[in-house]
């Protein structure tokens, strides 16, 4: 649907007049929404500017804002004994409140990352795009994606927006 190179361009500049999509809009609470925008723009163009070639996991902690990387969870310690399946099936079964009350809170950058990568993660099916942002009232904000369809995949624009400084994102 969307090419790196378009939405990089939206992330610094908006649409074009003549561009169309499905967009929904993002609303989040700040003291200063336009502040908040601005990180999540920062983020999000560092990450669209290095999909190819995608950099190693160590990498990103030096190609993102300290900031951000500071605000993510830390990473957990490897464990031998996690089995990937048995993880996959408990998620799966979960309901999709439960999966929702999961994806709160601070997220490891490398979850955060899975989204975009798109050589072990979903960057090759993400289900959002950056499309146009701005503030209506003093505080508050909004942001507008492009997306596929309605429900989407939400969480890693909700921590974006959160780790920006944004609280109660909604749609």
């Amino acid at each position: 649907m969307e090419t790196s190179a378009s939405e990089l361009r939206r992330i610094r500049s908006g649409p074009d007049g003549d561009e169309q999509s499905f967009v929904v809009r993002i609303h989040f609470s700040a003291a200063d929404p336009t502040s908040v925008i601005e990180r999540a723009r920062d983020v999000l163009s560092r990450v669209i500017e290095h999909l190819t070639p995608w950099p190693g996991e160590e990498a990103w902690a030096h190609l993102l804002p300290p900031w951000f990387v500071q605000r993510c969870a830390p990473e957990p310690r490897a464990d031998p004994l996690w089995d990937a399946r048995a993880w996959l099936t408990q998620w799966q079964a979960k309901s999709p409140a439960e999966k929702l009350l999961a994806s709160q809170g601070p997220w490891t950058l490398s979850n955060w990352l899975y989204y975009f990568d798109p050589i072990d993660g979903e960057g090759d099916d993400r289900s959002w795009w950056w499309w146009d942002a701005g503030s209506d009232r003093p505080d508050t904000g909004w942001i507008d994606v492009a997306t596929t369809g309605w429900p989407f995949g939400t969480g890693s624009l909700y921590w974006l927006i959160e780790a920006s400084g944004g609280t109660n994102p909604r749609d």
